[in-house]
């Protein structure tokens, strides 16, 4: 009692919000928290774990977690094992003090099973009855009394969509809390008092109690559901799991046998309840209008040409809804580095501000746009309910290779930016085939290389049109297609290499479809941009600073030395612009980065590069992009340097100083072609790569394996045209 009475005087509680996928949670997150929440990982895993804080009145407060979506307590996926990690374990910090089950008004029967699973672990629940709306659409009638009296727990009404019933919801929150019985409609609230809704038989009764006198479990269905996961439990010890382990060989338990029987026996409890409590006045043979709708859309010719016209226009989206906005921010950025350039005094700190920060953060809220155009229209496809039609549609094609079906999306989004497109990858519930996902997206040729392809087709390909078709245009397509048959094989060898115990399974519901509601698509494009803003960009900032330091810098005087007999030798020869621009050009000869290019070279001399193209190599590491402005910078063409042509220009009359023959010949060329195709050249993927992942094993995995094949291609390439 004194337990209790200190619980009930606690001003912040812990509510969870549990549920099936497609139920409405995310909605109702949203809804009750606003954009008073944040997004973190769970401890020790790298699902996203989104917490929120709302009042429930003007003396208690609530901090919301939304766990990840689940059918059941006996979990297939990562993201399912954090319900049941967290749910069966009272010393968790996130065990909650009460749980909100938000259920799909017009899918009863299926969302009742978890529910009847939560309800027995204890911790009081409220169930909410989500898209009401929908459901009284369909004609249907719920009796709230019978479920309430049935299930023992508080039920509440809601649309999460228009905030229907949320005070409700607030209200007995607040009661339940209190642990004050009272009635809703003449019916008890209190579910203490109720019996477990799964009742064990002898055998099972007999394991459950020698448990729970072993170890402090709060209720037999925790005892439980420790006996059929312990190897997984995170916080049982290596000698709990072995006496558990000698405990259920004792007394010849059958843990697959006994969780067939337990789903059994809780869905003859819930198929007549559900009969009794739910009645409606359409004819179960009348077509709805999504059934009409999936005819065309999940039609296996039909559908399919749909996803890609969808898909199509989403790329097209991506790269003509942001080119203005992402050339806005690259121009502000220029401007401050402009301004700050000739306002501040010429020195280190000027330049790690303009060329080290300013840059860097360039370089993180370039990718806005994309990241928002995309998350967008995702959402948009989400809310409306087609999404889980299109992984459907992919999902067998993508088996094939190792992915998902919710790989495609991912895919498609790396020709736009990788960044994003790893991002996307959280909806995939199979760890094996998610990692594989990230592993192979930055395959895909993304935006920020068809500079590099634009100057280096233009060397190695002639300008010749067949019709409609150029022949620098149909090289450019030819990039991409190889690009994605690359993902895939790689996809392919990844899935004959990696090893894991989780099995695949492709369940999910189709949801209904439905008018999208625009404030949940905002808060899910806010969450994603600021995910990527705040996470990612402190470790791309990182990497900026480091790449300024080894341009800036190099060992000893060399640099001072040169930038002074650059200028005595000049004799008036040259304009203020073309000295500055032959100074860069030798100082970056003698930095760091200029030495690391001539350390490098005896590696890419077999690919027909030079120690110039090493620095290319190095300092293009920070954006695929700044290939092109470094070329400028070590062919010194300075301030035209945005002018692709005159960059070609200058590149295009390089000679090798040993055999007087042009550098950027079409073997040099296409193998430098072929490396960037491969090559894993961006920081930023690498950082995104490094959150989604939660360790630096993958990215580096990644790093090795792309630049290796990225070599071994090129090489091959050289060789063939030499």
């Amino acid at each position: 009692m004194e337990a209790e009475s200190v619980k009930a005087a606690k001003s912040v509680i812990k509510v969870a919000l549990v549920g099936n996928p497609n139920a409405g949670k995310s909605s109702l997150f949203n809804r009750l928290t606003g954009l008073n929440q944040h997004v973190g990982n769970f401890p020790g895993v790298t699902v996203d774990k989104k917490q929120g804080a709302f009042k429930i009145d003007s003396a208690i407060n609530a901090t919301l977690t939304d766990l990840p979506g689940t059918y059941s307590l006996y979990p297939n996926s990562e993201d399912e094992r954090i319900v049941l990690n967290i749910l069966s374990n009272p010393q968790d910090k996130d065990y909650p003090d009460l749980i909100i089950y938000i259920a799909d008004a017009t899918n009863l029967e299926r969302h009742l099973l978890l529910l009847s699973q939560v309800i027995d672990l204890n911790i009081p629940v409220i169930l909410a009855l989500n898209m009401i709306d929908v459901s009284r659409k369909e004609k249907q009638q719920i009796d709230l009394q019978l479920l309430i009296k049935q299930l023992g727990i508080p039920v509440i009404e809601t649309n999460a969509r228009n905030g229907e019933g949320i005070e409700n919801l607030k209200e007995a929150i607040k009661i339940l809390h209190s642990k004050k019985a009272l009635s809703l409609e003449e019916a008890n609230l209190e579910n203490s008092s109720s019996p477990p809704f799964y009742q064990f038989n002898g055998s099972t009764n007999k394991i459950v109690t020698q448990l729970k006198e072993r170890f402090e479990v709060q209720s037999d269905y925790q005892a439980l559901l420790t006996l059929h996961h312990f190897k997984q439990l995170p916080y049982l010890e290596a000698n709990q799991k072995t006496e558990i382990n000698e405990l259920i060989e004792r007394n010849e338990f059958l843990s697959i046998k006994k969780q067939v029987d337990e789903i059994m026996d809780r869905f003859e409890k819930i198929t007549p309840l559900v009969a009794k409590s739910v009645t409606s006045n359409i004819n179960i043979e009348d077509e709805t209008f999504t059934e009409k709708l999936d005819r065309i859309l999940t039609h296996k010719l039909f559908g399919s040409v749909i996803f890609l016209s969808i898909l199509l226009l989403i790329f097209q989206a991506i790269f003509a809804w942001t080119e203005f906005p992402m050339d806005l921010i690259d121009g502000v950025f220029a401007s401050a580095t402009e301004y700050l350039n000739s306002t501040l005094p010429d020195n280190a700190f000027t330049s790690l501000l303009t060329d080290g920060l300013i840059a860097g953060l360039g370089g993180i809220l370039v990718f806005i746009p994309q990241i928002t155009v995309l998350f967008l229209l995702i959402a948009l496809l989400e809310e409306v309910g087609y999404m889980s039609r299109a992984v459907f549609l992919s999902d067998s094609l993508m088996r094939k290779f190792g992915l998902n079906g919710r790989s495609v999306v991912s895919l498609i989004s790396g020709v736009a930016c990788a960044v994003p497109a790893i991002m996307a990858t959280r909806n995939i519930g199979n760890w094996k085939e998610r990692l594989i996902t990230i592993m192979v997206t930055p395959f895909m040729s993304c935006s920020a290389r068809i500079p590099v392809f634009t100057v280096l087709i233009g060397f190695a390909v002639p300008r010749e049109s067949f019709g409609i078709f150029n022949l620098q245009g149909l090289a450019m397509m030819g990039l991409y297609i190889l690009g994605a048959l690359a993902a895939l094989f790689s996809a392919w060898v990844m899935k004959l290499i990696l090893k894991s115990e989780e099995h695949s399974y492709f369940v999910m519901e189709l949801p209904s479809y439905q008018t999208p509601h625009f404030r949940n698509v905002a808060m899910t494009v806010y969450e994603k941009v600021k995910a990527f803003v705040v996470e990612a960009g402190k470790i791309i900032m990182i990497i900026s600073i480091i790449l300024w330091f080894l341009a800036s810098y190099g060992p000893g005087n060399k640099m001072e030395e040169v930038t002074q007999q650059t200028i005595s030798q000049n004799d008036n020869k040259l304009s203020q612009e073309e000295l500055e621009d032959l100074i860069a050009s030798k100082k970056i000869e003698y930095s760091y980065a200029g030495y690391l290019g001539k350390i490098i070279e005896p590696a890419i001399k077999p690919l027909g590069f030079d120690w110039k193209i090493g620095i290319a190599l190095i300092t293009s590491f920070a954006a695929r992009e700044v290939f092109v402005g470094t070329m400028a910078t070590i062919y010194s063409v300075g301030s035209s340097g945005d002018d692709e042509g005159t960059v070609i220009e200058r590149m295009q009359k390089e000679k090798n100083p040993e055999t007087g023959e042009l550098v950027y010949n079409a073997a040099t060329s296409f193998s430098l072609i072929i490396f960037y195709l491969f090559a894993m050249q961006c920081m930023s993927t690498l950082a995104i790569v490094k959150r989604e992942t939660n360790t630096w094993k993958w990215p580096i995995v990644q790093l090795v394996f792309m630049t290796g094949l990225a070599y071994l291609s090129s090489l091959l390439v050289f060789n063939l045209l030499s």
